[in-house]
């Protein structure tokens, strides 16, 4: 026997060094002993003398025998097997692990509690066999930490760990009570069973009964031991019985270690740097009584969700009052206590929410020990939010101010740079400097100018969107969970099995269908689709280009993706998500928004920023600076600087007028675009046909709108860009048409100036007010810019001319082939005009063969209806029992006298002709009796015999097995039955 080497499990850093430390003496023992094989039996139990007690009458060990914590965490005494053992064994050591007593008086009773639930998880983890030491025979001591070790287990996924136990009641007064024993082993297992439930419920996990999680039999894993003494000791003789117990135990010990291969000393080793690692990243479920507590903190943590969201959501709407305030010059200082009067009556409501649930709920004396903590979370989000707010709307005050003073101190400063600029110029045309040199001068000019314009501007803060996504998503999840997804989740809309997403209800069913049924996987993908639609209608609702981000738009996503998920209902209710799935999903939506959001704000930023807005006008100023050094008149100059402003609002005003152009041209031009919806799918099933691409008709049947809108997208980028198109040279038509109109605004301004003897600002403000309907610009770009001694008019149109037409010559010089037009010019693309058009109508599909409504409202009155259903194999659907696909047609079967499985996992049947009775799916779609069956799906069915086989995992036999009659159609006919029927 070698023994003393103890495992003392502590927190911390300092939980690093013990297990540096056996691990250094584990290494040494693999090199005395040569990595023998062993077996590990580990003993659990609260603070009595019974466990050392029976291990060292089972094992003639020396574990130290007494009340409370009689060893300090866990005691290691390695015992050799004898050789006639050996050779019924499959190890030569057996490896006995003692630990403390739980439940030690000597530590206070939360720190006694994270730490008896920390060693339970580790020496039930390092054991392969667990005698959990019971003194008496009620175990209700022993469950609370059972139900945390169970909870703990389902948590470190990474760690394979394959334990198995069994309870030893000692100091039973009659063992031989035999009935008394089974109702109490009935009523032990119920209670480890409910409990593993709760704990797998928690975790979103399949486990079912304890036996899941840790081996263990009720019938053969639960003895009864005699007590130790007939008497009182000290003088009492033992009890013979005892004795008995205990060899009967080590008995069947030896007989269930001799079914285990065991491991070798370093693989041991192993595994417990591995269970110890896992321990220390788990912070959560040790802190805990047992898995009831768990989920009415994970109750209150959903309740703290809602209170947080009613504080942001209240502090926004301030934001987006205070903020139209100060646009409109109303409101020059913010303070904290106006902010926290703003929110008072919302922060008031929170508390009373707050202060019912603890004092009102069922499990109010467990919430308890949580309510400071949380109402301090609250006191201090609420400072939070009122802090920020203060900060961003005060810098709003200030970037608005900056902005002002820049307009109303822009004219003063042109006027002084022009003057500079003649003085420089008439100075530098003696010198001859080139371009380089008049570049240096302008700069050290406009540098001087900028620092004395921007120096009590208050820059912009920059975004900090991962630690806001992080913060966001960690009120709603674990923060824990939430840190290891972001480091490996995965892009939910990439991938196309969800098996390792989901736990099934009942752990048959998946086994069975070898993963996730098609249409779960359907439905879980549909989920995902109207996640991200809804994210994207969520983004573009914000006015975040107008009024800057804010990180309760972060969290309305994430409330978004869990409201969402949460409502999300399997098909037949036979599975649910795991954590890991909402939570890939909220992180991937939150990841998406972010990008969007900070694109967005840097609008917002280019527009209010003073510096950066500064950065943009500098070029313009360089032009006049440089037109001034090269001797030019200020009526040249203003003249080429108006040209120039002009030239990007005449290529945007161009595209945008082509847009809407093209789109009514393609409506005449493109048959598919030239009636309803319905005309649009005949020409999309006509080109599925020619092409012949199986997984383009599968997302047509399956995921009718997305295949709709790659249509038009496809049909519409052909148009633009092919060789015949026309919309080069109607964008080369608009951006001429835009520059005559340049010049006949600038001759009409000429005209009236001259007439009423006006100066220059009255002619740019009829120049401006002649191009409203043309262009989009502002006029402000061009105010007092050099314009200050302008009076002849007439040079200033002939300036105008001679310079507009390099201008359009340049445009037109970058359009010279279809390839050169660029889709994000248009303010609304082509494409998205007409998806908006055809696509804004009803997409629900027919629950037996998922054809779709033409309904041309999305939310219209009435029935669900389709002229044509289609065959029901071709979605998956089969015959109840078998493994064939349905060949039935829709119509065709609500004229028979036959019946369908509503869930082919029941067994309740639905007559055909009595659809509608089957479920709310069912009862809004009228399908008319009818005979007629389109030819199309018919050759369909037979041309993807064999992909669809595939896909589906079924077959076309037995029941379904194809007419030969069916096999008759061509490509040719089929494309004509869709002029014939449609």
């Amino acid at each position: 026997m070698i023994s003393g080497y103890p495992l003392e499990l502590m927190d911390g850093d300092a939980a690093h060094v013990p297990l540096i430390w056996v691990q250094a003496v584990l290494g040494e023992l693999i090199k005395m002993l040569g990595d023998p094989k062993v077996f590990v039996l580990s003993i659990l139990g609260i603070q009595s003398t019974g466990k050392s007690t029976m291990l060292n009458a089972m094992f003639g060990l020396q574990f130290a025998v007494s009340a409370g914590r009689c060893t300090k965490g866990a005691f290691m005494q390695l015992v050799k097997v004898s050789e006639e053992l050996k050779k019924q064994l499959n190890f030569d050591y057996i490896i006995v692990v003692d630990t403390e007593g739980l439940h030690a008086l000597e530590l206070p009773c939360r720190s006694s509690r994270h730490h008896d639930n920390e060693m339970a998880t580790f020496v039930v983890g390092l054991g392969n066999m667990t005698l959990i030491n019971i003194f008496g025979e009620n175990p209700a001591e022993m469950q609370d930490i059972l139900q945390i070790v169970v909870q703990a287990f389902l948590r470190m996924k990474k760690v394979q760990l394959n334990p198995s136990c069994m309870f030893v009641h000692q100091n039973v007064g009659d063992i031989t009570a035999g009935e008394k024993n089974m109702v109490g082993k009935k009523h032990l297992q119920e209670k480890l069973d409910e409990m593993t439930q709760l704990a797998a419920k928690e975790e979103v996990c399949g486990a079912e009964c304890f036996s899941d999680v840790i081996e263990f039999n009720i019938k053969t894993d639960v003895r009864y031991f005699a007590q130790l003494w007939e008497g009182s000791p000290p003088m009492a003789p033992p009890n013979p019985c005892y004795s008995e117990n205990v060899q009967e135990l080590k008995s069947t010990i030896l007989s269930r270690a001799s079914q285990y291969k065991g491991l070798t000393l370093s693989q041991f080793k192993d595994r417990i740097g591995d269970l110890w690692n896992a321990l220390l990243n788990e912070n959560f479920v040790f802190s805990f009584k047992n898995t009831l507590e768990i989920a009415t903190y994970r109750k209150l943590e959903e309740e703290y969700t809602k209170w947080t969201w009613s504080l942001r959501s209240a502090m926004l709407e301030i934001e987006d009052k205070l903020h139209n305030r100060i646009n409109n010059r109303q409101l020059h200082k913010v303070e904290s206590r106006d902010l926290e009067k703003e929110m008072a009556e919302t922060n008031e409501e929170v508390k009373t929410s707050m202060r019912h649930y603890f004092e009102e709920h069922k499990e109010r004396d467990t919430l308890i020990q949580w309510e400071l903590k949380f109402q301090e979370k609250i006191k201090h989000l609420h400072w939070e939010l009122v802090r920020d707010a203060k900060v961003k709307l005060e810098n709003i005050i200030y970037q608005r101010e900056a902005l002002i003073k820049l307009v109303g101190e822009k004219t003063l400063h042109e006027r002084k740079l022009l003057e500079k600029s003649k003085e420089l110029a008439l100075r530098l045309k003696q010198k001859g400097l080139d371009e380089k040199e008049l570049k240096a001068q302008f700069d050290s000019v406009w540098e001087t100018w900028v620092s004395r314009l921007t120096g009590d501007a208050k820059p912009f803060d920059d975004l900090n969107l991962e630690c806001d996504k992080i913060t966001i998503i960690s009120e709603i999840y674990e923060e824990a969970l939430v840190r290891d997804r972001l480091n490996k989740y995965e892009l939910l809309y990439q991938i196309t099995d969800f098996t390792t997403y989901v736990n099934p209800i009942r752990k048959s069913w998946m086994s069975k269908t070898f993963g996730l049924p098609p249409e779960e996987q359907e439905s879980i993908q549909k989920l995902l689709k109207s996640i991200f639609h809804k994210t994207v209608n969520q983004v573009s609702s914000k006015p975040v280009a107008k009024m800057g981000y804010n990180k309760s738009y972060i969290q309305e996503i994430a409330k978004l993706v869990k409201m969402n998920v949460g409502n999300h209902k399997c098909i037949n209710a036979q599975y649910e998500f795991k954590k890991e799935f909402t939570v890939d999903l909220t992180i991937s939506a939150c990841q998406w928004a972010g990008e969007r959001f900070a694109k967005l704000h840097q609008e917002f930023r280019n527009t209010n920023d003073p510096l950066i807005y500064l950065e943009r006008k500098k070029p313009e100023y360089y032009s006049v600076f440089q037109g001034f050094c090269k001797g030019a008149k200020s009526v040249t100059v203003f003249g080429a600087l108006i040209c120039s402003e002009l030239k990007t609002p005449i290529l945007q005003s161009a595209y945008n007028k082509t847009a809407n152009d093209l789109a009514g041209e393609m409506r005449t031009n493109i048959p598919a675009f030239k009636g309803n919806r319905s005309n649009l799918e005949k020409h999309i099933l006509k080109a599925l046909a020619e092409e012949e691409d199986f997984a383009k008709f599968i997302k047509y049947i399956h995921f009718p709108r997305d295949h709709f809108e790659d249509f038009i997208k496809a049909e519409v980028k052909s148009y633009i860009t092919g060789q015949n198109s026309s919309a080069l040279a109607m964008i080369k038509e608009k951006i001429k048409h835009k520059g005559q109109c340049v010049i006949t605004a600038a001759e009409t301004a000429t005209a009236k100036v001259m007439n009423k003897t006006g100066d220059a600002n009255m002619w740019l403000e009829i120049f401006s007010d002649c191009l409203k309907d043309e262009l989009e610009y502002s006029k402000d770009h061009l105010t007092g810019n050099c314009c200050q001694d302008i009076t002849d008019f007439e040079l200033l149109v002939e300036v105008v001319k001679r310079e507009l037409p390099p201008i359009i010559a340049e445009l037109n010089r970058d359009l010279t082939m279809p390839s050169d037009i660029k889709m994000v010019m248009f303010r609304e693309p082509p494409d998205e005009f007409l998806i908006k058009h055809f696509c804004q109508c009803c997409w629900v599909q027919c629950p037996f063969c998922k054809v779709v409504c033409v309904n041309t409202m999305e939310d219209h009155l009435g029935d669900h209806i389709a002229p044509f259903h289609r065959n029901c194999g071709m979605r998956g659907m089969i015959y109840k029992g078998t493994n064939n696909l349905c060949l039935s047609f829709c119509t065709s079967s609500v004229a028979s006298d036959g019946y369908f499985y509503p869930d082919i996992q029941k067994e309740d049947t639905v007559l055909w002709k009595e659809y509608r009775t089957a479920g709310p799916e069912f009862e809004n779609w009228s399908i008319t009796p009818d005979l007629s069956e389109l030819p199309y799906w018919k050759w369909f069915v037979c041309r993807f015999q064999a992909d669809l086989e595939k896909y589906y995992n079924k077959t076309f036999n037995g029941c379904g097995k194809i007419p030969n009659e069916w096999r008759t159609y061509t490509k040719e006919q089929a494309i004509e039955s869709l002029e014939k029927y449609l």
